[in-house]
């Protein structure tokens, strides 16, 4: 690390260029070859999957995106009614010419169009059957059917529009949330600097990463499926740990040149302790994302490569781009009153005297320390009381996948959703595709014979059966449930068509009817993910407790470290359900109202908590260790290190809460569930267990926290995380404020507090 650090330091103008024209590079890139994102949710094995590639083969035209366009008569006025008519008809032939529309199919004219026709005429709907899947549609060309569709509006004429297009296009990622999570970090990174300039280089080392990881993770999507979604997943995990990352190497260099250490020993020093820190709480989150492989499903694989490449970004920026930087700022990276300080002391004694003979005051985090010391066992009760109340509604928990129910009223599919469900039922939103194969000529009657029985299945509203060509071997057959595409009895109507009703009918003939449609392939995926859960699971605590114990030579301390995973994971579980399942305040957060929480979204917090956790435990436990090789002194360890590490963790989670937070403005639900989850658990991890239950177990278990079995101490290889010991900041362990000085500090030598001498003696 030294040597990256002393390279990049003084040819700080090339590292900058260098990162200039990497992110210019992939920009000009991205704008001449574009994206290829693919959001394609599903399981090539499962049945629906096959059916609806066998559709796309043998129907391309009936493969394509089937989108709504729906409109109810107000004032008094019916559907039927000529001027409504005339509006529509105009509107759909428009629609039915565009680029990209394959067909337009509406309720005027013949019998098959009065069933789009409700029972009152105040509202009906045309499906509009779209060349190519939702994914691979270009979105100017469903903008155009959808600036169609609402240029019909009128006073007493409401047009609404639903389906997958039509909810891609009208997405809005991002905005102004990074913007929000930026300036709510450089609030906090001022508050603990005092200084613009220190306060500014965490946030331009982590754009800075952020954006060339997205930028690349585009590239790469040209290459392997990842969804739409994985840049902003992308950029909320990448903003948070790419300003944490940096914080704590600016914090370290500070101290460094408040001991007396030149800028470029300062950096030096940063980079070969904090900087391998980063390394390796960075490659630890890496590895839990791409954990996510061994459940072998694209689609998350997708989201994985795209948060990892995000996040090796920012390690790359903090390791490197970071140095130049430092370089450039020299002692302005220290606030005011801090070279004041240095000031003085060079004007009295002409040298900077040696820093582990400065004074030191307690600050807030040095005292509280002591607290739990004195009395740990109230404290982790009260610590563990909060996190379980927490994670209480966990238990009640119901996996699924979100629909245009669940899109902020103000939102057209919503609109559409609504009108659909009161028009024609709540099943009408999510209609089940069958496609059955008819090689022989007596296939046909035994599908008609099925058709009819499936009217009379429970949980049927409807039964539609598209005319077939002659000569056709494969019949498609819509079949509208009772219940809306989230209920549980959708999910029961889908296994009961699969094991009760079709096999009986198909026995004895070489008819083969497979269930298909977006909430059979959004079912069939819930259940392959949530299956292969209790795997990931696994190897992600396996992988934490390989980690912690090559790092920390303990069998105990990876076992808290377990634990306090678990009870992390717990507390967002809980915020999740509570905010988007229970719906307790979801209309609020512009995310909708209540429903099930998105299958996919518990494996990826697992994965991202996993490794932010990793990383608070990593800074807190590797300070308590390294003083107690020092002292042997267990209570004296678990006290220094949480004294020490208390200010940088605290400020590090608050500056990763707020940009997570701030991710609940985004208006996506699936993105504002991943805010609140992740801005939920990260600060409860360092409030209630970071700063109160790890150090008060540690106290509690003494010298048994360091203990290994020799055989195994052998074997596990040799890792140092931290690198050599941090000089003491002036103002104490932590500093104030802002790394100000935390109490009187007489520059005499001799007046040492414990905590500052014992740093001295371990240099």
């Amino acid at each position: 690390m030294s040597v990256i650090a002393r390279w990049c330091h003084r040819r700080r103008l090339v590292t900058v260029l260098v990162w200039l024209g990497l992110i210019v590079g992939l920009g000009v890139l991205t704008g001449s070859a574009g994206t290829k994102y693919n959001d394609t949710m599903s399981i090539p094995a499962s049945e629906s999957s096959q059916a609806l590639d066998l559709l796309k083969s043998a129907m391309p035209a009936a493969s394509g995106d089937a989108d709504t366009v729906v409109w109810r008569a107000g004032g008094g006025e019916k559907v039927t009614d000529p001027a409504v008519q005339s509006v529509m008809t105009q509107t759909l032939d428009a629609i039915a010419k565009s680029p990209g529309v394959s067909a337009v199919t509406g309720p005027y004219g013949g019998e098959r169009g009065a069933s789009q026709i409700n029972g009152d005429q105040t509202i009906a709907y045309a499906t509009v059957t779209f060349s190519q899947q939702a994914h691979d549609l270009p979105k100017e060309q469903v903008q155009h059917v959808i600036d169609l569709a609402k240029a019909a509006r009128g006073e007493h004429l409401q047009v609404e529009l639903g389906g997958q297009a039509v909810s891609q296009a009208e997405r809005s990622m991002g905005g102004s949330a990074e913007l929000i999570g930026v300036v709510a970090a450089m609030l906090v990174l001022g508050l603990v600097f005092r200084s613009v300039g220190a306060a500014s280089l965490p946030i331009v080392t982590g754009i800075a990463g952020v954006v060339s990881g997205v930028l690349a993770t585009g590239q790469l999507s040209r290459l392997v499926s990842i969804s739409s979604t994985a840049p902003t997943l992308a950029t909320l995990v990448g903003l948070g740990v790419g300003i944490d990352y940096a914080l704590f190497i600016v914090n370290r260099h500070r101290r460094g040149l408040m001991a007396g250490l030149s800028v470029e020993e300062s950096v030096t020093k940063a980079l070969n302790t904090s900087g391998r820190a980063v390394i390796f709480a960075g490659g630890t989150v890496v590895i839990a994302l791409l954990g996510m492989f061994a459940l072998g499903l694209s689609f998350l694989n997708g989201m994985a490569i795209g948060a990892a490449v995000t996040v090796s970004m920012t390690v790359l920026a903090a390791i490197t781009l970071l140095p130049a930087l430092l370089g450039f700022l020299k002692l302005r990276v220290l606030s005011k009153k801090q070279r004041r300080e240095l000031a003085a002391r060079q004007a009295r004694v002409g040298v900077l005297a040696p820093y582990g003979r400065r004074a030191a005051g307690e600050n807030g985090f040095v005292r509280w320390a002591g607290k739990v010391q004195a009395r740990p066992l109230g404290k982790a009760l009260l610590a563990v009381g909060v996190m379980v109340l927490v994670a209480v509604p966990f238990f009640s928990i119901r996996l699924g996948s979100s629909d245009a129910g669940n899109d902020p009223k103000a939102t057209t599919t919503r609109q559409a959703y609504d009108l659909l469900a009161e028009g024609f039922g709540k099943g009408f939103n999510g209609p089940l595709t069958l496609v059955a194969q008819t090689p022989a000529a007596a296939d046909q009657q035994v599908l008609d014979k099925l058709v009819t029985q499936m009217k009379t299945v429970p949980g049927v509203a409807a039964v539609n059966a598209r005319p077939q060509e002659p000569g056709q071997t494969l019949a498609v057959i819509q079949v509208v449930p009772t219940t809306s595409p989230q209920d549980q009895g959708t999910t029961d109507l889908i296994d009961r068509l699969r094991h009760d009703v079709i096999p009986p009918a198909e026995a004895g003939s070489t008819l083969h009817v497979m269930v298909s449609g977006n909430t059979a392939i959004t079912n069939d995926f819930n259940d392959t993910l949530i299956g292969k859960l209790p795997l990931f699971v696994a190897i992600i605590v396996g992988l934490g407790c390989v980690l912690m114990m090559v790092a920390f030579r303990s069998l105990l301390v990876p076992l808290i470290g377990v634990a306090m995973n678990l009870l992390t994971m717990g507390a967002a579980f809980g915020s999740l359900v509570a905010v988007f399942q229970w719906g307790w305040g979801s209309e609020a957060l512009g995310a909708g109202g209540a429903g099930p929480v998105e299958s996919f979204v518990p494996v990826l917090v697992i994965g991202i908590l996993f490794g932010l956790s990793m990383d608070y435990q990593v800074f807190l436990i590797s300070r308590m260790h390294e003083e107690w090789s020092h002292s042997k002194d267990n209570g004296r360890a678990v006290r220094i290190g949480h004294g020490e590490t208390g200010q940088v963790i605290l400020a590090a989670a608050v500056i990763m809460s707020c940009v997570f937070g701030a991710f609940l403005l985004n208006g996506e639900r699936m993105i504002a569930e991943f805010g609140v989850a992740l801005a939920v658990a990260i600060l409860l991890d360092v409030l209630m267990l970071r700063l109160v239950l790890v150090p008060a177990l540690m106290h509690r278990f003494g010298s048994a926290n360091w203990w290994v079995p020799k055989w195994l101490d052998r074997v596990l290889p040799r890792l140092s995380v931290e690198g050599e010991p941090d000089p003491v900041p002036v103002g104490g362990p932590g500093g104030g404020p802002g790394g100000e000085p935390g109490g009187k500090s007489s520059g005499e030598p001799g007046d040492e507090p414990e905590l500052a001498s014992a740093n001295h003696r371990i240099q």
